[in-house]
């Protein structure tokens, strides 16, 4: 069986780029999952292009990052 596919063809993205190591200590981005604490606040109520956005973002910046 093989792993569910994005609209792209790609594999499919889990619903969040959360990977529970949150902290925002230093400054307004999650050295988690690279999102802002806004894109945090508003991740439920984003269209998928939006997240698609940040998703693309995040990944391009080596995130998310389970042992930060």
């Amino acid at each position: 069986m093989s792993a569910p596919r994005a609209e792209g063809g790609g594999p499919a993205r889990p619903d969040t780029p959360c990977v529970a190591v949150c902290s925002t200590t230093f400054d307004e981005i999650c050295r988690g999952c690279g999102r802002t604490v806004a894109e945090v606040a508003q991740w439920v109520s984003m269209s998928a292009e939006e997240k698609e956005r940040v998703w693309v973002r995040i990944l391009a910046q080596g995130y998310p990052r389970r042992n930060t």
